[in-house]
């Protein structure tokens, strides 16, 4: 039965005249125009809420732009108001974009603003043994985390897997072959990846190239699944969310195997895994740090080796002068007449020299994260209510900073789209114009605790490369790129260049 069929059928109207009905139908139709009227204004129509804006549009609209495309949203919705801040809402939750000096200060350094639940609904893609029903009491707080990491990350540690981080990136480097054409988006992630798994496992699993690739895999379906869809909907039983859990489910029943493996052999070894286990960790601690560990280190140290290198290549001057420090480095602290290949010389060099006698690949690695890390930092309110800016922030908003409102900042940068290492250099140190300037390795009560060994593993990648090789960015066709693509800021995965896609022409040089 219609509506109109059920209003007719009441007895009160039923009773009245031809008339009276239609007059009757009239007035509900026209509550129901205002009603809708009321509706749509409020949703479309900007509005104050306490002290900071409410930005209009519907609400699942506002979060699907939100999701798919972060950087424009943010940085539209700033570019049309004056505000340091503005209010926006996903589904049931509360969201607050900040921007400014103020506002950054209070971010990266408030003790109520936390970083674990920031990430876990607004970002979605990291793996939880929950999800699939795994019972996993490992603490979330980000302590723990930092805590199992450290100790992982020592220098004697760093100094007895650098051999072997090397030599997975001349296996990888052969297989290239003397001279052709490469993709560094797909080639250097490669690497980084065995890499970070073998920092984060096992050798046995690093060594292990088909099984390798087999967890490579699984981990870029778990990377794509964090659609619109699936965080917006987490309980929507899409192909995302199927996706993500038959993932997950195969990468802990892979790991779970080469724990138990190293949980019964005969000698321990000094790898992660078995440090964790000598701590009496369980399986499904040790599995979920395996994974925490892995993305949080293949799409930062992917996308800024990548980028380094991409960068060099476009800017010979730079190139020349990392290249020279390389070869110095080499020259001092390895036998200049052995013929052992570059690998194998390279391992040599303590880390205490790659860590303090770079300072020109130091900057042009801090030059490349600040032009490719401009995307969102996330945290959620738990603990009080906060005024940040002149605005209130209350207990259970999420928050929101988008990075480039300091590092593509022209009022601290000097023409901040420009690849210019030397503006860190004396006399300019334009990150220190400003609080919180320069975003890169963390900032207040959350610094990058994986920072010696990203730096590490981006150092001996470049080494590698520019030791070793003659290499140009070229197009499609071969051709010299006079100008790169700009990375896609939208894009929170690899920031891979937007537009025409670049390779790298190479020649291998030393072996």
């Amino acid at each position: 039965m219609s509506l109109k069929e059920t209003v007719l059928s009441l007895p009160v109207v039923r009773d009245l005249p031809a008339e009276g009905r239609i007059n009757v139908l009239t007035g509900l139709s026209s509550l129901a125009l205002a009603i809708l009227a009321v509706v749509v204004y409020r949703l479309l129509s900007p509005s104050q809420k306490g002290s900071i804006r409410t930005i209009g549009g519907i609400p699942i609209l506002t979060a699907w732009t939100f999701f798919s495309k972060r950087y424009d949203f943010l940085w539209k919705n700033f570019r049309s108001i004056p505000d340091p801040h503005f209010r926006f809402q996903v589904l049931q939750h509360q969201v607050v974009a900040l921007r400014g000096e103020e506002a950054r200060k209070a971010f990266f350094d408030t003790r109520s603003l936390d970083f674990v639940e920031g990430y876990k609904i607004l970002m979605g893609a990291v793996p939880r043994l929950q999800d699939i029903s795994i019972e996993n009491t490992m603490s979330e707080d980000v302590s723990w985390f930092n805590k199992q990491l450290a100790t992982l990350l020592n220098k004697k540690r760093l100094t007895d897997v650098l051999p072997s981080l090397l030599n997975d990136i001349n296996h990888r480097m052969e297989g290239w072959g003397k001279k052709g054409r490469m993709d560094p988006f797909k080639n250097i992630y490669d690497l980084v990846f065995q890499m970070t798994v073998r920092m984060a496992s096992c050798s046995e699993l690093a060594n292990d190239i088909p099984t390798m690739n087999e967890i490579q895999r699984l981990y870029w379906i778990l990377e794509k699944s964090a659609t619109p869809t699936s965080l917006l909907l987490p309980w929507f039983p899409g192909p995302a969310k199927r996706r993500k859990e038959a993932a997950t489910k195969e990468l802990f029943t892979k790991l779970y195997a080469v724990v138990e493996g190293r949980r019964s052999a005969a000698v321990p070894s000094s790898d992660a895994i078995d440090v964790l286990i000598g701590q009496g960790l369980p399986n499904e601690h040790i599995i979920q740090f395996i994974l925490s560990v892995v993305f949080a280190g293949v799409v930062n140290t992917g996308i800024n080796s990548c980028w380094a290198l991409v960068f060099l290549a476009s800017n010979p001057e730079w190139k020349k002068q990392v290249k020279a420090e390389i070869d110095a480095l080499i020259s001092k602290h390895t036998d200049t007449v052995s013929r052992d290949p570059l690998h194998k010389r390279l391992a040599a060099i303590p880390i205490s020299a790659w860590e303090d006698e770079m300072p020109v690949l130091d900057v042009v690695i801090r030059e490349t994260i600040r032009l490719i890390l401009t995307g969102t930092a996330l945290r959620r309110n738990l603990i009080e209510e906060l005024t940040v800016s002149s605005g209130t922030i209350r207990k259970g908003d999420f928050v929101a900073y988008l990075v480039a409102d300091a590092h593509l900042n022209p009022e601290i940068y000097e023409r901040p789209e420009v690849f210019d290492p030397a503006r860190f250099g004396p006399g300019r140190e334009e990150d220190k114009k400003a609080t919180f300037a320069y975003l890169g390795w963390g900032a207040g009560r959350h610094p990058c605790s994986g920072m010696k060994v990203a730096k590490l593993e981006i150092k001996v990648i470049m080494a590698m490369m520019l030791a070793g090789y003659d290499f140009d960015v070229v197009d499609k066709h071969g051709r010299h790129m006079k100008n790169i693509p700009k990375p896609d800021r939208n894009d929170i995965q690899q920031a891979r260049p937007i537009g025409e896609q670049c390779f790298f022409q190479f020649e291998r040089i030393v072996d």
